[in-house]
């Protein structure tokens, strides 16, 4: 059993929109393809992986470091004990051989990227949905096939006008989401809390609504915001100030009356265990929302619920980031809270399968083998472009 050939693309998903930060404009993704000796019905088993929205491909990385370890590598130095597959923490550990500790915002995807493929890749020889996988090794087979999904929108597009905001989200309800997360942070104060006004009225509490800053705010700001928004009684405030501000977000979530989450651009469990001590995070309140794909993937990512796990938080306050295949697979298989999701935007890398509708504000995992990335037909052909 070994690695033929381990190919990366970057592939544009650009789209006309914007949150307090940043624009979509040139927003492009690093797909992997790692392909194997391993032949089922005829043809070589091939994990595939990509990074999640918000951060540029990683060519130069994964080309020049990453790809050239794992090659190195002899054959069976990538394999788990018994030589029967291959095994995600050798791989990860042959990746980030000779790299310095810290750092993190760039290797950090560039690896998640390269776990993702191994991890479709080893549940497509055990021929397994990835999430029940994942129940099998850590959770003694217990497993959540539906998961709670919020859509995550309410961007500021050109031009774009309250009736043009309801009519998205409105558009969001219809498709079977329950909760909605908007964009503040991009307009005034007065300004953006018309544009919740105008949603909460297609909404039955404010506990269905969510709004995310983009790490926007300075001190004084957030504060404001965050006296702003306490009448509607909001399912969250979202990173009010630069996610590396812990001090910036325990003083906001000391004065919040509104649930607080963080932690998207958070890249390591060391990041995550700087925000558990001193960010001010409430376990009993409050939502962390780390991104396997962005944050040395999920080896980095067990590390991280483990952390949680020691200091006292459930990872059913763990709501990842990302809002596609693999997030969803690891939140049904380790249980967390639920996922993000980004309905028609980041195609084709964003969404889940399909064939597979949210009602009631859940979806299912896909029960095909892996991650299930053969159920998105888009997003196949760039697979298929990449693997030959």
């Amino acid at each position: 059993m070994k690695i033929l050939d381990i190919r990366e693309a970057s592939v544009a998903i650009s789209s006309d929109i914007s949150n307090a930060y940043i624009s979509f404009a040139e927003m492009t993704v690093s797909a992997v393809a790692v392909i194997t000796d391993v032949v089922r019905d005829g043809r070589s088993v091939i994990g595939y992986g990509f990074n999640s929205n918000g951060r540029y491909a990683q060519s130069g990385i994964i080309r020049d470091r990453l790809i050239p370890r794992l090659r190195r590598c002899k054959a069976e130095a990538l394999l788990n004990d018994d030589g029967s597959n291959f095994d995600p923490f050798k791989a990860w550990d042959a990746m980030m051989a000779n790299e310095k500790p810290g750092g993190h915002g760039e290797r950090s995807v560039a690896v998640g990227v390269l776990d993702m493929a191994f991890w479709d890749l080893v549940a497509k020889i055990e021929n397994k949905p990835l999430y029940r996988l994942l129940a099998d090794r850590f959770r003694g087979g217990a497993a959540q096939p539906e998961v709670y999904v919020y859509a995550a929108g309410g961007y500021y597009y050109p031009g774009k006008e309250l009736t043009a905001l309801w009519d998205e989200m409105k558009r969001y309800l219809d498709l079977g989401y329950d909760t909605v997360k908007m964009k503040i942070g991009g307009a005034p104060l007065a300004d953006d809390l018309k544009r919740i006004e105008a949603v909460l009225a297609l909404l039955p509490s404010g506990r269905a609504l969510a709004v995310d800053a983009n790490g926007r705010f300075d001190l004084a700001t957030a504060l404001a915001y965050a006296a702003a928004l306490e009448p509607y009684g909001l399912k969250w405030y979202e990173e009010p100030g630069d996610p590396l501000d812990f001090d910036l977000n325990r003083e906001v979530a000391a004065a919040s009356a509104t649930p607080i989450a963080t932690g998207e651009n958070l890249f390591s469990m060391q990041d995550a265990r700087n925000l558990i001590r001193y960010g001010g995070m409430k376990p009993e309140r409050d939502f962390l929302q780390m991104d396997p794909a962005l944050s040395y993937g999920l080896v980095e990512y067990l590390r991280t619920t483990d952390m949680l796990v020691e200091n006292g938080w459930s990872t059913r306050r763990c709501v990842p980031h990302g809002g596609h295949q693999f997030a969803l697979h690891i939140a049904a298989g380790l249980g967390l809270g639920g996922n993000e999701s980004y309905p028609g935007v980041f195609e084709p890398f964003g969404g889940f399968a399909d064939d597979i509708p949210v009602q009631a504000g859940k979806v299912r995992a896909s029960e095909a083998p892996g991650i299930g990335i053969e159920t998105k037909a888009e997003l196949m052909k760039v697979y298929e472009r990449l693997s030959g």
